[in-house]
């Protein structure tokens, strides 16, 4: 361990937020998770491992404060009632056992919240549909002054219900499209014409009376911070960056700390396609200037000298981090211990967000330990010393490979690495290298480190081995992460058998162009039945090599799944600034005689053009042919010393890199242990509802 840069030690300055003061300048601010009221153990040992980790505030997610306005389908924390504080402070007394601020952000969502649950009638500024995810077929009524009264009150009692919780912190949100903060302030949803509309002094007057009754509802042991959007970037209706400008001209002082995001949540957590690190400094810059109370802002830092630059040159008092602390939980701790080195850098892939738009559980494709802490009690930094065996033959070193052999050589087994090309990685190195997708390399980069600095892991690159050759070496445990290819006979979804296809138009897989194939100039169909990043990336550096592309797929949205990680909006309107034509509900049936046979599920004839090429994204088949033919020498294992195979990753069952890391990561931790052998039991814990009388 390395004495702390200093360079860095204006991180680990405590600045005060109202009454209670932060140990250091690292602020989670707060994210969702997918657990909410259904995990909440889970969620707490989430949060009390960064606390671990060093942070110096650590929020909830959006907890919503009343029954009158709730956002099912997704899952989030409750505090309608006395009944919900426990739940609560358990996450407050987790974050506790560290030296951090426990917070807590208060959401009334209003127009957002469709009531699917409580089945209440929304309330809202201005009567209008419902503004979700889902376009849920639903209106809020307009708010009248006895509802404003009451939305107060309701704010009132939830903040003394997450004082006796045990908050340090409370946040009013008002961001992202969520919280009746943000649409009393907007004039897209706040069309009034009492003292609540019209002016922004009266479209801020709810943000006023909130704050002001939140302090005299907690009394001078818990702070108030508020939470806005930098700019609704919503036309010239939104809430502006100029609007924020005056609106805190006229309140710069209100709250104890401002936390700043930036338009809807597709705008603030874009990934690292589409958003560099510190993409949001343009527009929070200057707003130090307006206030004399401390500002925290996001902006997927992943780098210290940036979180520096961005306190000396008084851009942020604190520095926002939500996917940063899932990729890394221990992030402070490590530039605190002189270990830069050791952070797992996020990889602005999304995948965490995805849990809380499926309602599942997040992930992590860095961090393969996220939300399994309680369930599995996975730490990210502390695992298990190794069992009875002593030797493993990782094959492999793609992402499933290199997380198995780093987790293994933690857990202090001698182990043998080999991978049949020149260099390590698998997937991820090639697709790196496609466009948007640079910072995935993270995933390779920090594995090839870690298993680096282990005596007791030897890899052996441009080493392809066979059946025989892994019975004769003798290892007690052989984990087969040999990765998985593309189909080029377009079987998916759509199709589950091949389609008919004469050769007559050259046609490619993007195993193909990763590797550099040349494809024909001219026009180039790309056909998308994968619908995750895969057949956009593909078109996009189609269209700079000089091609005339052509994107279909037989779903309704391009990149369909890509709404799930807030970029499919933007996905299509990037391929249609480069011209690329889109065609949704549209298949490929077939290619003969030079042509290449399309259908639409809207219409009932289908349509034969003519391509120069064809880019088939459909499924995968799993790289398993050394996996079988070892399972055929099953009685032979044991004379050869062989305890155990297994198959992981892409080549048991092909999915995103989240779930590759995650598979290296789940055979390290359970070798030599109960849950290494197939059996019924659930190899988690479970939060069980308890019945009522």
């Amino acid at each position: 361990m390395n004495p702390r840069d200093t360079r860095y030690d204006c991180l680990f300055e405590p600045l005060a937020i109202g009454p209670v003061t932060a140990a250091n300048r690292f602020y989670q601010v707060p994210h969702c998770n997918g657990g909410g009221y259904r995990d909440p153990s889970a969620v707490a040992e989430m949060r009390r491992i960064k606390a671990e980790g060093g942070w110096g505030v650590i929020f909830t997610e959006q907890v919503e404060l009343h029954h009158s306005s709730e956002i099912t389908p997704f899952i989030e924390l409750r505090l309608w009632e006395d009944k919900d504080v426990p739940m609560l402070a358990r996450m407050a007394d987790a974050i506790h056992t560290g030296d951090a601020l426990a917070g807590i952000e208060l959401a009334y969502s209003g127009i957002n919240g469709p009531n699917l649950y409580t089945r209440e009638i929304p309330l809202a500024p201005t009567a209008l549909p419902i503004r979700t995810f889902t376009n849920d077929p639903v209106q809020a009524r307009s708010m009248t002054k006895r509802d404003i009264k009451n939305l107060r009150r309701w704010h009132r009692d939830a903040c003394i219900r997450a004082r006796d919780a045990g908050y340090d912190l409370i946040c009013l949100y008002g961001a992202h499209g969520f919280g009746a903060i943000q649409h009393f302030l907007s004039t897209i949803t706040n069309q009034r014409s009492d003292e609540y509309g019209g002016s922004l002094k009266n479209r801020a007057r709810l943000l006023e009376e909130l704050v002001s009754e939140a302090r005299d509802a907690v009394g001078d042991t818990v702070g108030i911070t508020v939470r806005m959007s930098l700019d609704e970037a919503n036309g010239e209706y939104g809430f502006s960056n100029d609007d924020l400008r005056e609106m805190m001209s006229l309140h710069g002082d209100l709250p104890d700390l401002w936390d700043f995001a930036h338009g809807a949540w597709e705008d603030c957590s874009a990934t690292s396609r589409f958003k560099e690190e510190a993409a949001q400094e343009s527009l929070i810059t200057g707003l130090r200037e307006l206030t004399s109370k401390p500002i925290v802002g996001v902006g997927r830092f992943t780098s210290a000298d940036t979180m520096v630059r961005q306190l000396k040159n008084g851009i942020l008092d604190f520095i926002g981090c939500a996917r940063p602390s899932i990729a890394d939980p221990w992030l402070p701790r490590k530039i605190d211990e002189g270990r830069i080195e050791d952070i797992r850098e996020c990889i602005g892939c999304n995948i965490c967000v995805t849990g809380d738009m499926t309602m599942s559980l997040s992930r992590c494709t860095q961090n393969p330990t996220f939300m399994e802490e309680w369930r599995k009690g996975w730490h990210p930094e502390i695992i298990q010393q190794r069992g009875a065996s002593e030797t493993v033959l990782v094959v492999g070193a793609g992402p499933a490979g290199l997380e198995a052999t780093r987790a293994l050589g933690e857990r202090g087994y001698e182990v043998v690495l080999a991978e049949a090309k020149t260099q390590t990685g698998g997937r991820v190195t090639l697709e790196s290298q496609l466009p948007g997708l640079s910072a995935w390399a993270r995933v390779r980069d920090y594995r090839d480190y870690q298993i680096s600095q282990m005596s007791n892991v030897n890899l052996y690159l441009d080493n392809k081995l066979t059946a025989s050759d892994i019975l004769e070496f003798g290892f007690e445990h052989v984990a087969l992460a040999t990765g998985a290819h593309w189909r080029k006979d377009a079987v998916a979804r759509y199709h589950t058998h091949a389609i008919p296809n004469d050769s007559s138009i050259p046609t490619f897989i993007p195993d193909e162009l990763m590797r550099g194939a040349a494809v024909p100039a001219g026009k180039v169909l790309v056909y998308d039945d994968d619908h995750y990043y895969m057949g956009s990336v593909l078109a996009e550096q189609l269209v700079a090599a000089g091609n005339e592309v052509i994107l279909i797929t037989p779903a309704s949205l391009v990149a369909q799944w890509t709404v799930n990680t807030l970029e499919q909006e933007k996905i299509q309107q990037r391929l249609l600034a480069l011209g690329v034509d889109m065609q949704p509900n549209t298949a490929l049936l077939a290619i003969n005689s030079g042509k290449a046979t399309l259908s639409s599920s809207l219409q009932s004839q289908s349509l034969q053009v003519e391509f120069d090429a064809v880019v088939i994204v459909a499924g995968r088949r799993a790289n398993d042919g050394l996996w079988l033919e070892l399972l055929s020498t099953e009685k032979q294992w044991a004379d050869a010393g062989v305890q155990s195979i297994k198959c992981i990753g892409d080549c048991e069952a092909p999915a995103p890199i989240a779930w590759a890391t995650y598979a290296g990561h789940r055979f390290a931790r359970e070798l030599d242990t109960e849950l290494c052998a197939t059996n019924s039991v659930v190899p988690f814990r479970r939060e069980l509802v308890q019945l009522s009388e």
